[in-house]
């Protein structure tokens, strides 16, 4: 089977498309063909090894001191069934489904993987019949990150919620889902995403560029940082007294019930993943180039069966 392979860190030509073997899958595995996935903020910083300087060191240790140990990229996926091991009752051959590659040896930006039934690290379930194949291989991560944040910052109908960096996936998510919560919600990002805020679902824009979101006298009940580049420090003059910060930063964990109400949501109509751009699989150096260029918006889907 064809696969994006990189064997040492560096630019997005590290990547190669080659050949690999096809998986087989084990007794409580499912053998996905993987029809789309995507290229995340997560995967240009595992192959450029783009971390902190304080953890940088932890970071190599953990996914590979001097060549990367997780050769295939590719944190979320959607796909046809074709196998199954013995011991899977959930899956049947021929189900269309949606999951992660979170701890798994490999990853999605190949035509085939194999994912366990259930995991204690990545989730899989059945796709929404609403999405397209592309579309609901984005919902995963960005999807799951901001309903955990959400969820974490107890949101509730009728709070004010203010979004920074809200034109990535993660901040195109949080979006939509504090509007299906029923709150009202502030946006920071620039005039040219605009139109795609207001389709979301935003009541106010701040386009930074011009404005500090802090120059106000609004108050929030939610700060939701969607890109890591701010603190509770910076928005301390926002946030009511008794207000919630919440950040990419901090620790999330995958839920499968938080991906089954994701996929809910989707085919009620509520969600809809924004695809900035889609690339075949062999552009993939094409779009981890076009992701660290920092000009994404949403999400950048990776289609691999048409």
């Amino acid at each position: 089977m064809k696969a994006a392979v990189y064997t040492k860190y560096g630019s997005p030509e590290v990547v190669q498309l080659t050949e690999v073997e096809r998986p087989a899958p084990k007794d409580n595995e499912i053998l996905i063909e993987i029809y789309a996935t995507s290229v995340t903020s997560g995967d240009v910083r595992l192959r450029a090894s783009d971390f902190p300087a304080l953890f940088w060191l932890p970071a190599r240790l953990i996914f590979g001191l001097f060549t990367p140990k997780k050769k295939i990229l590719g944190h979320e996926l959607s796909g046809v069934v074709v196998g199954i091991g013995k011991n899977v009752s959930k899956f049947k051959v021929g189900d269309q489904v949606i999951g992660t590659t979170t701890m798994l040896k490999t990853g999605a930006h190949a035509e085939y993987i194999c994912l366990p039934e259930t995991s204690k690290h990545g989730v899989v379930t059945f796709k929404p019949e609403r999405l397209s194949f592309k579309e609901a291989a984005c919902l995963p991560i960005g999807g799951m990150t901001a309903l955990f944040l959400l969820e974490k910052a107890r949101i509730k109908k009728g709070q004010n919620i203010l979004v920074y960096g809200a034109s990535g996936s993660v901040g195109s998510f949080a979006v939509q889902i504090a509007s299906y919560f029923g709150a009202t919600v502030t946006t920071v990002c620039s005039t040219s995403n605009l139109g795609m805020m207001t389709d979301l679902g935003a009541t106010t824009i701040v386009d930074y560029k011009t404005q500090n979101y802090t120059d106000t006298t609004a108050k929030y009940d939610i700060v939701f940082d969607a890109v890591g580049k701010t603190t509770k420090a910076d928005v301390k003059k926002v946030l009511h007294k008794n207000g919630a910060f919440v950040s990419i930063k901090m620790l999330t964990k995958e839920k499968t019930e938080h991906l089954e109400e994701l996929c809910n949501l989707a085919d009620t109509g509520q969600i809809l993943p924004f695809i900035d751009r889609t690339y075949a699989l062999q552009e993939i150096v094409s779009a981890h180039a076009y992701v660290d260029s920092g000009r994404k918006r949403g999400n950048i889907s990776i289609t691999i069966k048409n």
